[in-house]
């Protein structure tokens, strides 16, 4: 039975942290599972945290008669309290427990939702470092980046979000599986050691206060990719504006998630950027390489010699195709690199070249964003940063 489609509900509210939210979703459908993403507010579209809005496939109502295989809560506040605050969704949960199916949560939610409603009694559990207090007097509260315990699974952040799912995966379709999913998402091998970036050509990014930064989406790009851009740069800080390339705000990602820009890029167009950074998704890279709007303000930022950057396919379709990265190393998603014409730097996760910044795929999003974060705002408020996202 480990190959039968596995259901699982992803339910979101206002105030969700976006990357607890989005990569479960993206990861869990790269294995196969059928995700329901369920609002639990009054409409479709939520707004997370660091104004990332996503638009959920049904409303936790049209759920409560189904049967999951799995529920997984992401955290962020106020979603957490939002999500504990939903009888709907408690009740849906507790019925999950009761049956013995899997459920689980990450960051505050294992704390705020679960620990209340009273589904980690004698259990072994985490959570956000500052909510580890509250989940004590729950749970056996431990400081495991990923908890198992009986059918629940907790963790503890955005920095944890990948490892987390990779766990679900496990759970749900063996490790066999976990293996096949997780390969492409070029994990990081080691968490204990500080993030680190190769750079080469080193100068100053420089800015006038905020930096201003444009994330363009279209679809098919990868969604856990732009929401980990997109977060990180906000936590960091950044007025980050992202603009979709299609004729309307939202756009469909790689893996279905529904993702809504604040605008689109012609509007986007009119304001200069201290930065342009592209995500990947095979759909979004070949749209990106074929606006002729987008690849004009790339290469006018290159001319300036103001910093762009992209990531996974990006590097190599868009700028690679568009002799955006002449002169200049790079790395791109492994199976692409043998498209760049200088590959001599693409094992390197994250590669910085003056005022390119390039990385490989999903499991390198956050050392790509904390790179970014690191040339404008320097290496001190980075680590801090990194440090509250438990990377």
């Amino acid at each position: 039975m480990a190959s039968a489609t596995k259901k699982v509900l992803v339910p979101i509210a206002n105030g969700t942290e976006p990357i607890e939210a989005i990569v479960p979703i993206d990861i869990l459908r790269r294995a196969g599972a059928e995700v329901t993403v369920a609002s639990i507010e009054k409409q479709l579209q939520i707004e997370g945290v660091h104004g990332i809005k996503l638009v959920a496939d049904a409303l936790i109502s049209d759920c409560a008669d189904t049967e999951f295989d799995l529920i997984s809560l992401p955290g962020g506040m106020p979603g957490a309290t939002n999500l504990r605050n939903c009888k709907i969704l408690e009740n849906i949960v507790k019925k999950q427990a009761e049956s013995g199916r899997f459920y689980a949560a990450i960051c505050a939610a294992p704390a705020v939702a679960l620990g209340s409603w009273g589904l980690l009694k004698g259990l072994k559990a985490t959570c956000y470092p500052s909510f580890m207090e509250e989940l004590s007097s729950y749970a056996i509260a431990l400081e495991s980046r990923v908890q198992k315990d009986a059918k629940v699974v907790t963790s503890r952040g955005p920095g944890t979000a990948i490892e987390y799912v990779v766990a679900l995966v496990e759970e749900l379709y063996g490790k066999e599986k976990a293996n096949e999913v997780s390969g492409p998402l070029v994990m990081r091998p080691n968490h204990s050691e500080e993030f680190a970036f190769a750079e080469l050509n080193s100068v100053n990014w420089t800015c006038t206060s905020k930096p201003q930064i444009l994330v363009p989406i279209a679809n098919g790009s990868e969604e856990m990719e732009a929401a980990i851009i997109i977060d990180v740069l906000r936590r960091a800080n950044a007025r980050v504006v992202v603009a979709s390339l299609e004729d309307t705000l939202e756009i469909v990602a790689s893996r279905k998630v529904k993702l809504v820009a604040d605008m689109l890029l012609d509007e986007a167009a009119k304001q200069s950027y201290d930065l342009i950074v592209l995500p990947g998704g095979l759909g979004g890279a070949e749209a990106f390489a074929n606006s002729n709007k987008l690849v004009d303000m790339l290469k006018k930022q290159r001319e300036s010699s103001r910093p762009y950057g992209a990531m996974c396919a990006s590097p190599a379709l868009v700028l690679e195709h568009h002799g955006l990265l002449k002169g200049k190393k790079a790395t791109a998603f492994p199976a692409l690199c043998n498209k760049l014409s200088d590959p001599s730097e693409a094992e390197n996760r994250v590669v910085v070249d003056g005022n390119l910044v390039t990385s490989r795929g999903p499991g390198t999003t956050m050392e790509f964003a904390l790179a970014i974060a690191d040339k404008f705002i320097g290496r001190k408020e980075t680590l801090e940063l990194a440090k509250k996202m438990v990377f």
